[in-house]
């Protein structure tokens, strides 16, 4: 299958790699080979740090937690959740975007997700959000309120692929899951560990979690994938330099300190430490580790 940048949800399998494809209009014309690898499959990744935050968004915005108990259909929406995605200004934007990447990770290929809105000037714009990886289907009938499994890879899934910067970078995200299991080809590809990234968007205090790979930091630096290594800031009056966190995800440290055990085969992270802030001990399994080429 072949899909191009252009269209703003393209499908995904196995393996998954992601590009980012910021203010693309979608495009069912134009389609492009990606690589030579046709079984690898591109959609978007983007500049998400204020969406990740549901009281950035409230009261006009999208929350992930008021999303939960409701299926993941536009009929089913709280009518405050609609009016935002409805918004022609720039929360609805953002609204929309952060709705475009949730279909991605909770919906099939085969589902969509479809509304319209209509802008500032009268004109009507459709909107037709394609799934990708199928973490959690069932969502288009039903909620996800008692699942805080799938809640978290729906996290995951979301934070890995967010840019501070927007820019056009391919990716490969991996973890057990077999919607992100990966082929010898790409692991030869995408050799840089960039980081890992977990949390819960949908829980009562959301929160994000994000470390870095020491070896990937220069990399994801140079590419402008900030959102693990941290966000590099220079006082103009004083020239100092300091690190900032990608919007509210917090970044907790290096991956080697935090998690536990690299996967031999895929090289991601297997665990890590769910708030190394409040305790050493307790960690959890729902992490996407993020690769980049060299």
């Amino acid at each position: 299958m072949v899909f191009s940048c252009a269209r703003i949800l393209a499908l995904l399998a196995v393996p998954l790699m992601t590009v980012a494809c910021i203010g693309a209009e979608i495009d069912e014309e134009s389609e492009e080979l990606v690589g030579e690898d046709q079984s690898a499959i591109t959609s978007e990744n983007g500049n998400l740090p204020n969406a990740l935050a549901p009281n950035a968004l409230a009261p006009n915005a999208l929350a992930p937690n008021a999303l939960a108990p409701n299926a993941l259909a536009p009929n089913a929406l709280a009518p405050n959740a609609l009016t935002a995605l409805k918004n022609p200004g720039a929360s609805g934007a953002q609204s929309r975007e952060f709705m475009r990447y949730l279909v991605s990770c909770a919906l099939r290929p085969d589902q969509t997700f479809s509304f319209s809105w209509t802008d500032s000037t009268g004109v009507v714009r459709p909107e037709v959000y394609r799934g990708e990886l199928g973490m959690a289907h069932w969502w288009a009938t039903g909620g996800i309120v008692n699942d805080t499994y799938v809640q978290r890879q729906i996290t995951s899934c979301i934070a890995a692929r967010t840019n501070w910067y927007g820019t056009h970078v391919m990716i490969s995200l991996r973890n057990a899951e077999s919607s992100m299991s990966s082929s010898p080809a790409e692991r030869a590809t995408y050799t840089v560990r960039e980081g890992a990234f977990w949390g819960n968007l949908f829980a009562s205090t959301p929160y994000v979690r994000a470390c870095y790979s020491p070896s990937g930091v220069a990399r994801a630096r140079q590419l402008q994938r900030d959102c693990a290594a941290g966000h590099l800031s220079v006082d103009p009056a004083t020239g100092v330099t300091t690190v900032q966190q990608c919007g509210p995800m917090t970044i907790v440290g290096s991956c080697d300190t935090v998690c536990n055990r690299v996967d031999t085969v895929a090289g991601f992270y297997a665990g890590c430490l769910e708030n190394p802030a409040t305790s050493p001990w307790i960690r959890t399994d729902v992490v996407v580790t993020s690769f980049l080429t060299p």
